[in-house]
């Protein structure tokens, strides 16, 4: 079996990376050119991989070839500025993903796993931990486009049979998440501590989330491919909230000294509570976390204080030149001069 992971070479992405390859399992990665890998180097080797952009469809159709199952992680947004331009957010996110199931209705027996966001899909909760039934009322455009995205899989899947399982992520934090990454607190805050800065809360710390370890969250994704049961969607959290207050106690316990916190305003879109219901996912999929946050902090500690340390890199600056693995750069036949002045015309 083959399994094509779009947008694998970054934080979550990695982990499952490492999880497939441990399984034995075939693994094609598809990326941004350019981007830096947080693949660990002995498994860059290991996968195949192709470059490409998820908004043109002759890049998807040429990554896909020939994979089974692929895992659908790319976001070109996060939840908190995509507001700022929620048209972005549907040219790069919805529109692709509508045009990947375009290609795969043709293609059948191929299962696609999408991980969307259960951070944000459910809004302000009405009962605490939320399950899967609960209402989606999104409160930013990244939550709303994961949900359309929901949708358009539950429809292609009705229509035209188009295998998927859509994975609700909680809050994932571990090793390789970078602490200069604009998303993700437990990275940003203890790097803020391990270097004795000022971490900034927005709100008054009391705001709880579901806080999951990363080789778990990669764990629930392996298995959903086998999964052939009834249900479409699952929570994957811990299944345990703590406030963001709760979080620095923790830190501050690890690390033997108090940190120095700043408060500001909240967050309009901030929710005051968000804990996922795993029960479907412990039943269906036989899944359950088997890290606590006290461990996962351990952790993602050891590893900042080593690999975080370490310059990233590229995919071709840590490959050897032309591997067989690695496609030669893309180059996109342009129209001629003609050709583009008549589309401009027909345009104008």
């Amino acid at each position: 079996m083959r399994c094509l992971i779009l947008g694998g070479g970054g934080f979550i992405g990695s982990h499952l990376c490492e999880e497939l390859v441990a399984a034995g399992l075939r693994v094609r990665i598809f990326e941004r050119p350019n981007v830096q890998i947080a693949v660990p180097r002995r498994l860059i080797e290991q996968v195949e991989w192709r470059e490409g952009d998820f908004t043109n469809p002759v890049d998807v159709e040429a990554a896909i070839a020939g994979c089974d199952v692929i895992f659908h992680l790319i976001s070109t947004t996060l939840p908190k500025t995509s507001n700022d331009n929620p048209i972005y957010d549907l040219q790069t996110n919805l529109v692709p993903t509508v045009q990947l199931l375009e290609l795969l209705r043709s293609r059948p027996g191929r299962k696609v796993i999408f991980v969307s966001s259960g951070g944000t899909v459910y809004g302000r909760p009405s009962v605490i931990p939320i399950p899967e039934t609960h209402p989606t009322q999104p409160l930013c455009a990244y939550g709303i486009t994961k949900l359309a995205s929901e949708k358009y899989l539950s429809l292609y899947r009705e229509l035209y049979g188009v295998g998927s399982v859509v994975v609700r992520l909680s809050n994932p934090f571990g090793e390789r998440q970078h602490p200069s990454s604009p998303q993700g607190a437990i990275a940003v805050f203890l790097h803020k501590a391990m270097v004795d800065e000022t971490v900034e809360i927005w709100g008054d710390g009391e705001v709880v989330r579901d806080y999951l370890y990363v080789k778990d969250a990669a764990r629930a994704l392996v298995q959903a491919i086998s999964y052939k049961g009834p249900h479409q969607v699952f929570n994957i959290g811990s299944n345990r909230g703590l406030s963001l207050n709760a979080v620095l106690r923790e830190m501050e316990e690890l690390l033997g000294r108090p940190i120095r916190k700043k408060y500001s305003a909240a967050r309009n879109f901030d929710v005051s509570g968000n804990v996922l219901d795993t029960t479907l996912a412990r039943g269906e999929l036989g899944w359950a976390p088997a890290t606590s946050f006290q461990q996962g902090l351990q952790k993602t500690l050891r590893w900042m204080e080593t690999a975080a340390r370490s310059p990233t890199a590229t995919l071709r600056e840590l490959l050897p030149a032309s591997p067989a693995h690695l496609p030669p750069p893309l180059v996109r036949e342009q129209p001629e001069r003609g050709a583009q002045h008549a589309a401009r015309k027909h345009q104008g």
